[in-house]
C-alpha cells in the first residue's frame, strides 16, 4: 500500500527493545516510512533498535505521555499532512492502519480512534482497570457532549488541519482524553473503528501491569475529565473561534 500524502507516525517509547523492531517492520509494511519514535529515557536498546529499523528518534527526557506525543508532533514539523499515533509495546496492531486512516483520507472523518473494546483481543491484553477507565470516560463524554466513545486507545489519527483547531495542554496521561474531549467539544466528525488489542510484545507495562499504577491512572482520568470539562466549558468560545479561522 502506498499513500500520496505525508503521514507522520508518532510512537512514544520507554524501554521497549523487544517490541520496537518488529513493530516498526509491521508499520513499514503498511507503506508508512515517516516514523518518529519519541524515547523517554530508555535504559535498554530501544533507541538503537529504532534507529536501525529506520525510525527517526527524538529524545524527551521529561516524563509525560502527552509531552512525548507533543515532541513527536514538533519533530514532524510542517511536512506531515496527517498524524498517526500508537504505542511502542506492540499491543496496537499495524494491520489496522488502513482502517484508521481510511475515513480521514476519504474525507469522512476529522478524527479516527481505534477501539480495543471491539475486534480480536488477545487474552490478557487489557486489564480491568483499563477497560473500566475507557468505559467510564466514554460514558462521561456521552453525557456531556452526546458523542459515543468506548475507549481511550492510543491508536488514533487526525489531520494537521484538525490538530490546528485543538489547544492541547495536558502533558501526562490525560493527553488522549483531552484530545477526545476537544474534538467532541468542537463537534467534529468522529469515527471509532474496531482494532482489538494484542498482548505487549515484551518489557513491563507502565500502567496495566501494576494494579496501583492502573488505579492511579483511572483516578487521574476522572480528575482530568472534570478539570477539562470545566476549562472547555468556560473557553468553548475560544475553541470555536479558532476553528472558524
Amino acid at each position: 500500500m502506498a499513500f500520496d500524502v505525508n503521514i507522520a507516525v508518532i510512537i512514544p517509547c520507554l524501554d521497549e527493545e523487544e517490541a520496537i523492531s518488529p513493530l516498526l517492520a509491521e508499520i513499514i509494511a503498511q507503506g508508512l516510512t515517516n516514523i518518529i519514535v519519541v524515547d523517554g529515557g530508555s535504559r535498554d536498546a530501544t533507541v538503537a533498535r529504532a534507529k536501525s529499523a529506520g525510525a527517526i528518534v527524538v529524545t524527551q527526557p521529561v516524563k509525560g505521555y502527552g509531552r512525548a506525543c507533543a515532541s513527536g508532533i514538533a519533530a514532524a514539523a510542517s511536512e506531515a499532512d496527517y498524524f498517526l499515533f500508537l504505542d511502542g509495546d506492540g499491543s496496537d496492531n499495524p494491520e489496522y492502519i488502513p482502517e484508521i486512516l481510511g475515513p480521514l483520507l476519504n474525507g469522512q472523518a476529522d478524527f479516527v480512534m481505534g477501539s480495543r473494546m471491539f475486534g480480536a483481543r488477545e487474552a490478557g491484553s487489557l486489564n480491568v482497570q483499563q477497560i473500566v477507565a475507557g468505559r467510564l470516560a466514554g460514558w462521561l463524554m456521552r453525557g456531556l457532549y452526546g458523542v459515543r466513545f468506548t475507549d481511550m486507545s492510543p491508536f488514533r489519527a487526525l489531520s494537521r488541519a484538525t490538530l490546528a483547531q485543538l489547544s492541547m495542554q495536558d502533558m501526562t496521561f490525560g493527553w488522549n482524553l483531552e484530545m477526545q474531549m476537544q474534538v467532541a467539544a468542537l463537534n467534529l466528525n468522529i469515527t471509532e473503528v474496531a482494532v482489538g488489542c494484542r498482548k505487549r510484545r515484551g518489557g513491563l507495562s507502565k500502567v496495566s501491569g501494576n494494579f496501583k499504577a492502573g488505579l492511579k491512572a483511572a483516578v487521574t482520568i476522572v480528575i482530568t475529565f472534570l478539570k477539562l470539562a470545566w476549562v472547555l466549558r468556560s473557553s468553548s468560545w475560544r475553541l470555536r473561534k479558532k476553528a472558524t479561522r
